[in-house]
This record gives C-alpha cells, sequence and structure tokens, in this order.
C-alpha cells in the first residue's frame, strides 16, 4: 500500500471502493468543510450585526420549516408586528415603533435565521452523498455526524437566548448569547481542524523541526486557549452591553486597576459590568503580549523556517486589540464592533491553521 493511502487512512479517509484511490475526492471533502467555514463565519457576521442593531427580537416564533416563508402581503407584515407589539422590548424600548422601522429590523433577524438553515442544508446533503460514494471513511462518519448535531444544537441554542429576551426583560441573557457565540466558534474551529486534516493527508511530509516545532506548538497552545478565554468574555460584554462604560484606554475609570472590583463576591466576574469588561480587556492585553513575545521566540527558535502562519497570527493579534482599543474609545459603532467579533474569528482560525501545520514538524 502507498504512504499517500497510508496516510488517508490514519486520518480516516480511506473509503471503500474505486473512490478510496481517487486523492482528489478527498480533497474535494476538505474544500467542502472550508466552504461550510465560511458560511459559518458569514453567520457570525450576521449575528453579530443582529445585535447590534437590536433586531434579535423582532421575530417571537421559532419555526423551523414554515419560519423559512417570510411575509409574503400587509396582512402577513401586521401579524407579525403584532406579535412583536406584545413583547417587553416593543413595549418597553420601541413603543410606538411604526411597521416601515419594523421591516427595518426583522429583515436581518430573518435572513439570519434562514442562513443557520441554508448552512444545514449545505452541510447534510452533500455530506450523505459523499458518505454514499465512499468518499469519507467510515471512520470519519461519526465526527461528520457530531458536527451535524452540534449545528442542530447551535440552532435550537439560538432560539433557547432569543426567547430569554421575550418574557420580561428585552434583552437576551448574557449567558445563554456567549454559549451561542460560543458553539459558533467550536463549529467552525472543529471543521476548519478536519478540513487541515484532510488536505495534510495529501501533502508529502514537512521537513522536521523536532523540539523547536514542538516548543512553538506549545505556545500555540497557550495562545488559542487565551483566544478563546478572551473571545468567550467578549461575548459577555456584549450581552451586558458593558462597552457603552469605561471608554477609556489604557485607564479605566481612572486607574489601571479600578477600584470595586468583586465587590460582592466571585460572582461578578460573570455579572458585574465593569468586572466583566475589565477581565475582558485584561485577557486581550495578555494575549497580545503572549502573541508578540511567543513570535520573538519562534523567530530565535525557527530562524527562517517559520510559517507564514505564525506571522499572520502574531500580527492579527495585534490587530485585533487594536480593533478593540477603537471599539471601546468610540463606544462601539456597529462597524467596528463587528469587525472586532470577525477578528475574533480569524485570530482563532490562524492559530489552528499555524498549530496544525506546525505539529507535523514536531
Amino acid at each position: 500500500m502507498s504512504s499517500a493511502t497510508d496516510s488517508l487512512e490514519t486520518t480516516g479517509l480511506a473509503g471503500s471502493g474505486p473512490a478510496a484511490h481517487r486523492p482528489a475526492a478527498h480533497r474535494h471533502v476538505a474544500v467542502w468543510l472550508l466552504a461550510c467555514c465560511f458560511m459559518v463565519a458569514v453567520m457570525v457576521l450576521l449575528g453579530g450585526l443582529t445585535r447590534l442593531t437590536h433586531s434579535g427580537l423582532s421575530m417571537v416564533e421559532w419555526e423551523p420549516i414554515r419560519g423559512i416563508i417570510p411575509p409574503l402581503t400587509e396582512a402577513d407584515w401586521q401579524l407579525f408586528f403584532d406579535k412583536y407589539r406584545q413583547t417587553p422590548e416593543y413595549i418597553k424600548v420601541n413603543a410606538g415603533m411604526s411597521l416601515s422601522d419594523f421591516k427595518g429590523i426583522f429583515w436581518l433577524e430573518y435572513i439570519h435565521r434562514v442562513w443557520g438553515r441554508l448552512i444545514g442544508l449545505v452541510f447534510l446533503l452533500p455530506f450523505l452523498w459523499l458518505a454514499y460514494s465512499g468518499r469519507i471513511g467510515k471512520e470519519m462518519i461519526p465526527r461528520m455526524v457530531g458536527l451535524f448535531l452540534l449545528g442542530a444544537a447551535q440552532g435550537g441554542m439560538g432560539w433557547f437566548m432569543v426567547k430569554s429576551g421575550l418574557v420580561d426583560n428585552p434583552a437576551v441573557s448574557h449567558y445563554r448569547l456567549t454559549a451561542h457565540l460560543g458553539l459558533a466558534f467550536l463549529i467552525h474551529a472543529w471543521m476548519f481542524w478536519m478540513a487541515l486534516d484532510i488536505l495534510a493527508a495529501h501533502r508529502p511530509p514537512p521537513r522536521r523541526l523536532g523540539d523547536d516545532a514542538a516548543a512553538t506548538v506549545r505556545w500555540l497552545g497557550v495562545l488559542t486557549a487565551l483566544v478563546v478565554a478572551t473571545l468567550l468574555y467578549g461575548g459577555l460584554v456584549a450581552g451586558l452591553r458593558a462597552g457603552l462604560i469605561y471608554n477609556t484606554w489604557p485607564l479605566m475609570d481612572g486607574s489601571l486597576i479600578p477600584k470595586g472590583l468583586f465587590a460582592t463576591g466571585l460572582h461578578e466576574a460573570f455579572e458585574d459590568h465593569m468586572t466583566v469588561q475589565f477581565i475582558h480587556r485584561t485577557l486581550a492585553e495578555l494575549t497580545v503580549v503572549v502573541a508578540v513575545v511567543g513570535w520573538f521566540g519562534a523567530r530565535r527558535r525557527l530562524g527562517s523556517a517559520v510559517p507564514a502562519s505564525v506571522h499572520a497570527v502574531a500580527a492579527m493579534a495585534v490587530a485585533q486589540v487594536g480593533l478593540g482599543i477603537a471599539t471601546l474609545l468610540m463606544v462601539v459603532p456597529v462597524s467596528l464592533a463587528s469587525a472586532h467579533q470577525m477578528g475574533a474569528m480569524l485570530l482563532l482560525t490562524l492559530c489552528l491553521w499555524a498549530m496544525h501545520g506546525l505539529r507535523r514538524q514536531t
């Protein structure tokens, strides 16, 4: 058996039948997964815009099948609007909103939900065909099924989040919002890593760098953990709207470490606006320090063998902190806040790309 086929078997890509000997078919699986990753990234962008424009509570029902059809007549629009007018958001925030204004917030949430259903179809239908044709090995099928189930759970989590804003308080639970955001990043990261596995199986083994590569991988692992912690705290900041206060940097409330942190207990790390924002910005600052120091270390160890992905990680970490500071100082404009959220996804993606490549060189 050839070395290429051996590599495919170790990653669970070798199927049965003639398709098992056509590497190009397996690369097509990677391209499909990367396309799904892109769609998830767009979904995160749409979700951020929905939140920032306060559009997320405009649809008060979750109908996975029938909900694909938007209002088509004025009577339909009036029915949707009447349902919205019974929600806390309309009563406490948007009382007197016109039907025309309602349409403005409705369409963004509608597109967000339909895009999620489209991702499900783009994942499920090709998966069924690829599995049936033998282009996905049996070893990988459980991982694919797990991904699909996680995507279905993400849809349920989205509605679970929206429901929290339809009861008394016209704002969704910041815990549920963070869980919804975290699941989106997890799905994206899992699919991206699987695609990298597939692509790597079709390439010749890279030059070994030994302990120097292993040390760089460990740094990237620490950095990735920091990126994940920071973006999850970003979800808490967004859910609490804590970015609308203490809009200065590097000082916060006039000092580097503001007074009143954890004043009533450790629960403030997740519920107090000031404490949550302080932890988020501190994690971000620590992330960029680890990124830059680690980059210098990688250059010292690897010299000219430093992959482009490692340079990209360091550059993006600096850019992401810059976006965060600008978003804070300008009091969370929609454009900058959206760019900052997508910067987190790009930084995580680059960390995974760099780590995956260097793991093969250890």
